[in-house]
């Protein structure tokens, strides 16, 4: 096993790796920008480095700084963690030509996959079914829009080397596609670096389905079940569960079946996700492989009980995967919220800034993964997901109650988030019942407003009009009309007396 590696990461990944290394043994260097010099995966390292100011350009996207790290430190490997450098060929060859182990597929298996279109190619040749697309790069929107009429509309276009749900854009005529066309090949170029297109249809109401494998040498592929994703605000996941509810055990067994044949048929080595989309009519075609951990991996874990970076390590360093299919054991359901530090009731705009108070939620079967504390800082320059608050239980209708206390207990205070909603999906009656696609959210958030919140100068309203009922009378009767907010333990229907009275915010 390594005796010391480097995490080129930041916040919640960056600690949750951490973790596994202190517990078996490992000593970790952290690297920072300046606005993370007072993160927690900073301060829970044995090491830290600063690598460059806020912007990703000039620190977790700089090879050249975090390689110089990585040799000042005389680490033996390089975990990358997901987004930043993660799936980059270029960094994985870095560290191999320096020296160091990368936590992941090679270079070579990166570079090959890191083109999306290519990636179908290979599944193609495997025998896996793949979303209807254009054949090859389209160079012009002439050309894009020639190959769309051959698939017929709607279409996505699609960044070749494009991942987490960026850098597509849907186009439901010729026009469309032709007035949007150079704006994704800009947007193409500026996040990937690339600004190569494909063509690829647009799947009315899919179902967005994962499978999470652990890939060792010589061929030895287990699975750790799939991971349901449909419910995406622009593609970018917000919730997750597993199972999905849409498989029968039919369904399930036909998905991990091409995920299997697929990593086997690529030589993939090292955990991985093969992502499929599920139409209508309940075939499955193949969407994309992330060649890393994924952001919602937590819940994998929990209903089975195998910590993935723990495998990652092992595979990495002594390569051998020791497990066997026969010994996975699947227990229960669990559930995983995506909490971003992002307003909401103004558009998803981002919410930097001081966190003043954190609370996580407790209770059996929740976990939270988060760098957040009181007076952590969220800086601007990042990915919004601050937390992610993963529940644990016997079935769904279990966990998603234990995931409705736990947002209710959760306080992050200082910066807007999305804890609300979180609270309108696990209300919906369409979620509780299963039945949701990937465009589901789009709809369910059209128009939405928080429900349930008080706003400041409102706190200070029922504060005073509570103290002057209290001159003339010993109680009073009060009640709310939305039993999802935290503030229903004072305004409950209930008695409210003078040893009772409490008013946050003031």
């Amino acid at each position: 096993m390594f005796r010391k590696i480097l995490i080129a990461n930041r916040g919640e990944i960056a600690l949750r790796i951490i973790r596994t290394c202190k517990r078996l043994g490992i000593k970790t260097v952290a690297i920072y920008s300046d606005p993370d010099l007072e993160s927690k995966h900073v301060t829970s390292s044995d090491e830290a480095y600063r690598i460059g100011s806020g912007p990703p350009a000039e620190s977790y996207l700089n090879i050249e700084k975090i390689v110089r790290a990585a040799k000042k430190s005389r680490v033996e490997a390089v975990h990358p963690g997901y987004g930043f450098l993660a799936e980059n060929a270029d960094f994985a060859r870095a560290c191999e030509e320096s020296g160091f182990v990368f936590i992941g597929p090679s270079s070579k298996v990166l570079g090959n996959a890191a083109n999306k279109f290519e990636s179908k190619r290979f599944a193609k040749a495997a025998g896996v079914p793949v979303v209807p697309g254009a054949n090859s790069e389209v160079q012009s929107a002439e050309e894009a829009v020639t190959e769309a009429r051959k698939i017929g509309f709607p279409v996505l276009l699609k960044a070749a080397f494009g991942g987490g749900g960026r850098g597509m854009r849907i186009a439901r005529t010729a026009t469309e596609l032709e007035k949007g066309f150079e704006t994704a090949r800009s947007e193409a170029n500026t996040g990937f670096g690339h600004p190569e297109l494909y063509v690829e249809k647009f799947l009315q109401e899919p179902r967005h389905i994962e499978v999470q494998i652990l890939a060792g040498p010589r061929g030895r592929v287990v699975h750790l079940g799939e991971r349901e994703c449909s419910l995406q605000r622009r593609y970018q996941k917000i919730l997750e569960e597993t199972p999905s509810p849409a498989l029968d055990t039919e369904k399930r067994k036909r998905l991990v079946s091409l995920a299997l044949k697929l990593v086997r048929a690529t030589g993939y080595q090292n955990a991985g996700t093969v992502e499929f989309v599920m139409s209508r009519d309940g075939k499955f075609r193949y969407l994309e492989t992330n060649k890393r951990i994924q952001v919602e991996h937590l819940i994998s874990e929990m209903v089975t009980g195998i910590d993935i970076v723990e495998q990652q390590l092992i595979m990495a360093s002594e390569h051998r995967l020791d497990l066997s299919q026969n010994e996975i054991r699947f227990n229960g359901a669990a559930l995983n919220c995506r909490i971003n530090a992002e307003d909401p009731a103004r558009g998803f705009i981002p919410s930097p800034g001081r966190v003043d108070r954190f609370v996580p939620p407790g209770g059996p079967g929740v976990r939270v993964d988060s760098a957040l504390y009181d007076g952590a800082f969220v800086p601007e320059y990042y990915d919004s997901l601050v937390a992610k608050v993963a529940v644990q239980g016997l079935d769904r209708t279990e966990v998603i109650g234990r995931m409705k206390v736990a947002l209710t207990e959760m306080i992050v205070d200082g910066i807007k988030t999305t804890i609300p909603v979180h609270q309108t999906i696990l209300e919906d009656r369409k979620f509780l019942q299963g039945n949701y696609h990937a465009q589901f959210l789009d709809t369910l958030l059209s128009g939405w407003k928080p429900q349930g919140k008080i706003a400041p100068d409102e706190i200070a309203a029922v504060f005073f009009a509570i103290r002057r009922k209290m001159v003339t009378a010993p109680t009073l009767n009060l009640q709310t009309t939305d039993r999802r907010s935290r503030w229903r333990s004072i305004l409950e229907e209930t008695k409210v007396g003078k040893q009772a009275l409490y008013v946050e915010g003031l």
